[in-house]
């Protein structure tokens, strides 16, 4: 199969596209307009879609060769409740909201890695479902497409997915085989107690002394009950009690997270956070209830849709741009929802340039420059059209 290059035509319109996202992003949910504009870019190419949920929408190119896989690539839509501080002239002009994490060249190389695959469809055996995924920075965003049907009718072998990252040098391609992201999921500890007067303690259950032990015993979750070898994080990022400084506090409410790289030792935390919650403010005479809830799963990529991309990035850009990623993200990605239904591979493409500060996903300052997407068009079309149509290992 030759290299799939993206002509100097489409690229100035993938500028444009991109640009034009930059400039008006939306929240999570609210993608209305992006929506619309996807659907624009799509009708100005004649290429079908279908709509899903409230502003999804996704693509099925059909091949015109024998029976094949049926291959899923996600792009998320959505913007972040950020200032943006870039300078850039196609700057947001949504107060508050940014594309702050890349979703906006996301959309873009998934729309120019649509446009390629239509106009080489009879080069593809089998299909391609081509998913513009609303609410990535929310909660339960992939989940919700999947409960509406976007990886049946036909049942989805296989998803791929990049991410833009800018620890990695500027067009290089991060693999990981295994686990890549953290699952993410929050709590919230509701700790009751009963108030009385300072000078008088014995006739009170301080709150906030329960509250102070379990923050103390939380930690133990990572250090001692953990296998240390797997990165765990449980951390409190809010605390809110109290009324006064010679008042017992009588309710305390601590808000934090858990995040784990293994489905078992998620579920593991889970059951841990509550039951410890729960017999320590018992000991103190108080008591706690622990309302948590399930976010993203951890994004596991699976060994033959991983590989299949892997060798298409050193088949076209050079085994000196594909990086073999050390490290696990503690960050968190909801394409862990697709990852857990079908053999899938989520890779990182580096956005760092050397004469350029790189700064980090999700600050104001954040932003890339535009000839990664080609880039990331390529990696698609080619895994697609090289590798994976020949089949999916689902073992």
């Amino acid at each position: 199969m030759k290299k799939i290059k993206v002509g100097i035509g489409l690229l100035n319109q993938l500028i444009e596209i991109r640009r034009h996202l930059h400039q008006y992003p939306e929240l999570s949910f609210q993608e209305f307009k992006t929506s619309k504009f996807i659907a624009s870019c799509l009708d100005t190419w004649d290429i079908p879609y279908q709509k899903i949920g409230e502003t999804g929408i996704f693509v099925d190119i059909i091949g015109e060769k024998a029976d094949g896989p049926h291959i899923g690539i996600r792009g998320d839509i959505d913007a972040l409740p950020i200032q943006e501080e870039t300078g850039l002239p196609f700057s947001s002009v949504n107060q508050g909201v940014m594309h702050a994490c890349g979703h906006d060249g996301h959309t873009t190389i998934l729309l120019g890695t649509v446009h390629q695959l239509y106009q080489l469809r009879s080069e593809i055996s089998g299909r391609v479902r081509c998913i513009f995924q609303p609410g990535e920075e929310a909660e339960g965003a992939a989940q919700q497409l999947i409960d509406l049907g976007v990886l049946e009718g036909p049942s989805v072998d296989g998803m791929l997915a990049l991410h833009l990252w800018p620890h990695l040098p500027h067009g290089t391609i991060g693999v990981k085989y295994g686990a890549i992201t953290a699952s993410c999921d929050d709590f919230v500890i509701e700790i009751e107690g009963k108030s009385g007067h300072s000078a008088r303690p014995h006739q009170a259950i301080d709150a906030i002394t329960i509250s102070s032990a379990i923050l103390q015993a939380l930690h133990t979750l990572v250090t001692k009950s953990s296998n240390p070898v797997e990165p765990v994080v449980v951390h409190v990022g809010k605390i809110n009690g109290g009324t006064a400084s010679n008042i017992v506090a009588d309710s305390v409410i601590l808000e934090g997270t858990t995040r784990a790289v293994t489905f078992e030792t998620r579920n593991k935390l889970k059951s841990q956070v509550i039951n410890l919650c729960e017999q320590i403010a018992k000991s103190f005479g108080g008591n706690a209830t622990v309302r948590y809830k399930e976010g993203h799963p951890p994004v596991i990529n699976s060994e033959s849709v991983t590989r299949a991309v892997e060798e298409s990035a050193i088949e076209i850009f050079g085994p000196e741009k594909v990086v073999h990623l050390k490290e696990i993200s503690m960050g968190a990605d909801d394409f862990g929802a697709f990852a857990e239904k079908v053999p899938s591979t989520y890779v990182r493409l580096g956005t760092a340039l050397e004469w350029k500060q790189a700064f980090d996903l999700h600050h104001p300052q954040f932003e890339f420059h535009e000839s990664i997407i080609p880039i990331g068009v390529e990696l698609f079309t080619f895994s697609i059209l090289n590798k994976l149509q020949k089949g999916v290992d689902k073992s």
